[in-house]
């Protein structure tokens, strides 16, 4: 049989493992800190070390993973200086494509990401962490996806992967306050404010990061977004 035009090719086995470890570390079902051997994995997903060495490689270069000599590899920490880096980079990147993004969704269209929010919410209120992360994604891409810049959707996707995602959304308040954002997102897109998009999705990141930031350092911290704040 023909394969179809413009199907996408299939995952090999390293991206199976890239995309199985990544779910594991996200829903928390591997802690920060934990070893990953490679004989161990290679079993979880019936492989041989090739493709696991290089998806520990893969996952290393988005910050997901590190590797240190007699110690192997392990779960990633958090370390505060990277999620500042990674946290102003994702403020500037996200609220430039939600403005460019804004004036190419319809209104049509939109009946989809108020959907994937009805999904987020039945997440949330399960308990369930991944697909919880999945549908948060799934919504804020999209408007990425639709920027009209393939190159900065997957820049942000980058970024996106490389964020410790497993450590976010754990409070009652946090979780209210990130539905009010999202459907701030979504009322600015309405109204076909470019503008207001931005500054919408620019504030949700500011408030995720705050959060995380006080919890990973254990106490409030300034925005480092703030050109004044080291």
């Amino acid at each position: 049989m023909t394969a179809t035009r413009g199907a996408a090719p299939a995952a090999t086995k390293r991206d199976v493992i890239i995309a199985g470890l990544r779910r594991r570390i996200l829903a928390r079902e591997l802690e920060r800190g934990a070893r990953l051997r490679q004989d161990e994995v290679a079993e979880w997903f019936d492989s041989s070390i090739t493709p696991v060495r290089e998806a520990l490689r893969a996952l290393e270069a988005e910050g997901l993973v590190t590797s240190e000599a007699h110690r192997g590899v392990r779960v990633a920490g958090v370390r505060m200086e990277n999620l500042k880096a990674l946290y102003i980079t994702r403020r500037l990147t996200e609220a430039y494509a939600m403005e460019r993004a804004t004036p190419r969704i319809s209104r049509h269209e939109l009946r989809t990401a108020e959907r994937l929010l009805d999904e987020l919410d039945e997440a949330s209120a399960a308990g369930d962490a991944a697909a919880r992360n999945a549908k948060n994604m799934e919504f804020h891409f999209f408007f990425y996806d639709r920027c009209g810049l393939p190159g900065l959707r997957d820049d942000i996707e980058a970024r996106w992967h490389a964020f410790p995602w497993d450590l976010t959304l754990d409070s009652a308040e946090r979780l209210s306050d990130v539905k009010g954002e999202h459907l701030a997102i979504v009322e600015a897109v309405r109204a076909v404010d470019p503008a207001a998009a931005a500054r919408t999705v620019s504030e949700h990141i500011a408030h995720g990061f705050l959060s995380l930031a006080a919890q990973v350092s254990g106490g409030p911290v300034e925005d480092p977004f703030d050109i004044d704040v080291d």
